[in-house]
């Protein structure tokens, strides 16, 4: 077991705090004020995981942290601790939670194995308010930037290869024949594949899940990676973000359709370590 020096461990919980506190301010700003944001707000209101769970900084499994404990981490679940620091007792974590670390492994072994399918072009969004009367929308404050019947006729024009199920499940009734495939939960592990947006944003769900298995700058690293997928998503989505700053992929054309490629491509690229090491702290405890 490594052990870390109280200086070391100190400062690197410092430096996790001040860095999730930049990245959530903003959040916590409009979430006390009763706001919202399509973009920015979405990871905390999708994946349920609060600023204050983000916050608590681990080292990971197979870490011991010398000297006192003042914050009490002693006491956090999983945690132990003897006459030198605090450690993550892995036993008693997996005795609780080793099928999630063991269904998590297996998901994100089979997606790093396949090749990245690029070109869905986020046609899921589309899909998501294809057919819908007014007031049905999921983010109503916000106008389609073709209006309802030219966004439901770049749907039917092009093909929907959606292979994840977290998309799928939020299609329209009338969108759900329009996929060329149709993923169940029970065939995750069987579709998902690296050039997901939606596959890439849940490497930080997943780091969530996984919890003190995780170090604390890998959970950072994947909520970034979370944040600039989900930018891409919605920019290529058919609402009309430009008064947030927000300038359109225009999926609709040649041109934009290239642009969304290779912003796909860049976020498979970035995901790729990233998903790695998730699997490595897996596979490790396992």
């Amino acid at each position: 077991m490594e052990r870390r020096a109280e200086q070391q461990w100190q400062a690197q919980e410092r430096a996790h705090t001040d860095a999730i506190d930049h990245l959530t301010d903003a959040h916590l700003v409009r979430r006390r004020a009763g706001a919202g944001h399509p973009v920015e707000d979405f990871l905390f209101v999708y994946y349920r995981h609060r600023p204050g769970q983000m916050r608590r900084w681990h080292p990971g499994a197979g870490v011991k942290l010398l000297g006192d404990d003042p914050r009490g981490r002693g006491a956090w679940a999983f945690y132990s601790h003897d006459e030198e620091g605090v450690f993550l007792d892995v036993g008693a974590y997996l005795a609780k939670r080793g099928d999630t670390v063991r269904f998590v492994h297996d998901l994100l072994a089979a997606t790093a194995a396949r090749p990245p399918h690029l070109g869905c072009f986020g046609l899921h969004e589309w899909a998501m308010v294809y057919a819908l009367r007014p007031g049905e929308q999921r983010h109503e404050n916000w106008p389609l930037r073709l209006g309802q019947a030219d966004t439901d006729a770049v749907t039917e024009s092009l093909p929907i290869r959606c292979s994840h199920f977290d998309a799928y499940r939020f299609f329209t009734p009338a969108a759900r024949p329009l996929n060329l495939l149709a993923p169940t939960r029970e065939s995750q592990t069987d579709h998902e594949q690296p050039g997901c947006l939606h596959a890439t944003m849940d490497l930080y769900k997943w780091a969530t899940k996984l919890g003190p298995l995780v170090p604390g700058a890998l959970l950072v690293d994947t909520f970034r990676l979370a944040r600039s997928a989900r930018e891409l998503d919605m920019r290529a989505s058919p609402y009309d973000l430009r008064e947030l700053g927000f300038d359109p992929v225009r999926i609709e054309t040649t041109e934009g359709r290239a642009i969304y490629v290779a912003a796909q491509r860049d976020l498979a690229t970035r995901a790729e370590p990233i998903r790695r090491r998730l699997i490595e702290v897996c596979a490790a405890v396992l």
